[in-house]
């Protein structure tokens, strides 16, 4: 490592280590918003605006605090507002910690990862992880550390770091993300059984990310049953079939439906583990979607359409 005080270089890439003796300096991990200036503003002002508008709008349960919830990660052009829905019923006076799962689009990996960075930088502010929860974790023998450009590749844990800083606002909180990779049934029941505790833990909550039906030639699915109407309304029910199937918290019927329909729901493995994860749990919850939305409606083959949904998980 370099031991010079004025190596300028190693300064600004964060890899200067010091050794004067007794003394070791090594700067701290950070994943930085790569998708902040594209997907959403990376403006301060303009971005807590805009997520401050769409939770103004939301109108929530009386009394609800979702310990758990589903929304998308798409561009918030297209899903900010639906994220709303979801966000809204968050208290932030009984969390003081945040898992965020998500899943892989870069990566090919049959388990479950954890960042190896210190915290995720969001432009609203940053985020510390939870170093005790990773270690818990790695001790299980199931996750894998991923590095920091796997992590900043990846979209689907990014897009909600703004959301989830503006809605614990001053709150103390440490924050557990955790990319999930392509899980069998058993691999989903095996790591929602291993996270259930943390669920049972009110003062916990998860963020589940997920986008629903990727229709289109472009995403090689071309799903229509002409019984439901226009290619839209077919697709609002496809969604709504498994939206239904994940409100009955049964991970087998959720199996049953992916095997049927092949929807493309990206964050279908993240899911799959909540809801193991709930018939782990020694408390009882709620499932309940409140919106859903799609980025256009298909009326041709030639076109295509990425559907967005937003749940809340309630104890009951």
């Amino acid at each position: 490592p370099c031991t010079k005080l004025c190596c300028v270089y190693c300064l600004a890439k964060k890899t200067c280590s010091e050794s004067l003796g007794f003394l070791s300096v090594t700067m701290p991990k950070v994943r930085k918003p790569t998708h902040s200036g594209s997907w959403y503003d990376n403006n301060y002002a303009k971005l807590k605006a805009q997520i401050g508008s769409w939770m103004q709008d939301v109108q929530p349960e009386p009394g609800a605090h979702a310990q758990a919830i589903i929304a998308p990660h798409a561009g918030y052009s297209y899903s900010g507002h639906v994220m709303a829905y979801a966000y809204k019923h968050i208290d932030p006076s009984k969390v003081s910690r945040v898992f965020l799962l998500g899943p892989s689009h870069k990566l090919y990996t049959r388990k479950c990862m954890l960042s190896s960075t210190q915290a995720y930088e969001t432009p609203l502010g940053s985020m510390q992880i939870d170093q005790e929860v990773y270690s818990q974790l790695m001790q299980t023998g199931e996750f894998e550390m991923m590095d920091v450009d796997t992590d900043e590749a990846e979209h689907s844990l990014e897009l909600h770091t703004p959301y989830i800083v503006h809605t614990m606002g001053s709150k103390s909180f440490s924050l557990v993300p955790i990319m999930v990779g392509a899980l069998s049934t058993s691999s989903e029941a095996r790591y929602g059984a291993l996270l259930a505790p943390y669920l049972n833990d009110p003062s916990n909550c998860f963020i589940i990310s997920s986008d629903f039906c990727h229709w289109g030639r472009r995403f090689s699915y071309t799903f229509f049953d002409q019984e439901q109407g226009p290619i839209w309304k077919s697709i609002e029910w496809l969604d709504k079939e498994g939206m239904d199937a994940i409100e009955s918290q049964s991970p087998q019927r959720f199996s049953d439906y992916l095997g049927k329909y092949k929807n493309t729901i990206c964050g279908r493995h993240p899911i799959a583990v909540l809801l193991n994860m709930i018939a782990n749990c020694q408390r009882q919850y709620d499932v309940k979607f409140k919106h859903y939305a799609q980025s256009s409606k298909c009326e041709m083959l030639s076109d295509s359409s990425v559907s967005y949904a937003s749940a809340i998980v309630t104890p009951v």
